[in-house]
């Protein structure tokens, strides 16, 4: 519960960092990132809007309502199947302006080089990124480039931001989840983190990253009913890291059903090969929209009525009761759907 003036309570105040040091942990999505922002980000820097903790900050500017979003961008490999980091940024940075709600209108990019990269490289990172967004239909409007000495980087870092605008009477947070609301999961899960795992380690499996703009199907959603409560797309932490954060802001619980939610090609395989838990996958191409139950239905066929939404289904509810996810699995049983620890896939994003 926030107050007011948007400061939040309790662990959100100043605290002293339970990790002495920054750990590869702290950028997987899971436990370890949410005690870093929470007991260090947030108490420093906290105010109305970053106070909402959604994928990006809701802004008033003359009357027009922007939703605004920062990613950066550091994947290891530069390229994998199905994608890299060029087209993971343009499409990462608009897919979070839209799960404000927002029509994407720009992006911006900054570009940290490390002495010796191949120009090739570049060359190839850049042409993907610029096909993505003439593809997106939102252009790069302004950039930052640096080079740092050898050494000093991994290859090629990428900062983005992106800007888009409100349309009104729509209203989407993480915290606006209510008990009875429908949850809708727009397609497979699991894909881009076990595409990059795979090619980072040299293995051979049939997945492909899912990397893909989603704004085109948000659009289609609220087109058909704006009073959507909350849009997610589960990146770093999986299914698994999103669901946890929308219960955790709206204080309600979740119900899923695991045999609702899809996996992608070759992620079952991987999975059961490799010991991995597909909700913990990192997607660059899925959508979680939490719906009141009177949209839900108009929202679905919107959904199965867009290339990107095509394998939409529902998967769960939100229910009263304390803010964790229960999962109903597939021989019937109840489980809480955990939230990543541990780096389990660092830098796939």
């Amino acid at each position: 519960m926030r107050k007011v003036d948007g400061s939040l309570p309790g662990p959100y105040g100043r605290a002293m960092p339970s990790d002495p040091t920054i750990l590869l942990d702290h950028g997987g999505g899971g436990r370890a990132s949410r005690r870093l922002i929470e007991e260090v980000l947030l108490p420093r820097l906290i105010n109305p809007a970053l106070a909402r903790l959604d994928d990006g900050a809701e802004l008033s500017v003359n009357g027009y309502r922007l939703s605004f979003s920062t990613d950066s961008y550091v994947v290891d490999p530069l390229f994998f199947p199905g994608g890299d980091i060029g087209k993971l940024a343009v499409h990462g940075t608009i897919n979070d302006v839209a799960m404000g709600g927002g029509r994407p209108i720009a992006l911006s990019v900054g570009l940290i080089l490390e002495e010796g990269l191949p120009m090739s490289d570049l060359e190839r990172v850049m042409d993907s990124m610029a096909g993505a967004a003439r593809e997106a239909g939102v252009p790069i409007v302004t950039g930052d480039t640096k080079v740092v000495p050898r050494g000093a980087a991994d290859k090629l870092f990428v900062n983005t931001a992106g800007i888009g605008i409100i349309p009104e009477g729509v209203h989407v947070s993480g915290s606006h989840a209510r008990p009875g609301d429908v949850v809708l999961l727009s397609g497979p899960i699991g894909s881009h983190g076990v595409a990059v795992m795979a090619e980072r380690a040299g293995l051979t499996v049939s997945c492909r990253s899912d990397t893909a703009a989603l704004h085109g199907l948000v659009q289609g959603m609220l087109d058909v009913f704006p009073g959507i409560h909350c849009l997610r797309d589960p990146t770093r932490g999986g299914l698994a890291a999103v669901l946890d954060e929308i219960a955790q802001q709206s204080g309600a619980g979740m119900q899923v059903d695991e045999t609702s939610v899809l996996l992608g090609d070759g992620v079952e395989a991987a999975c059961e090969l490799l010991g991995l838990e597909p909700m913990h996958l990192a997607n660059e191409g899925v959508l979680v929209a939490v719906i009141p139950p009177e949209g839900a239905e108009a929202v679905l066929e919107a959904m199965r009525a867009h290339p990107r939404g095509s394998h939409a289904r529902v998967i769960g509810t939100v229910v009263q009761g304390e803010p964790r996810v229960v999962l109903r699995t597939a021989i019937g049983g109840r489980r809480i759907l955990s939230v990543p620890s541990g780096a389990l896939l660092p830098r796939i994003c």
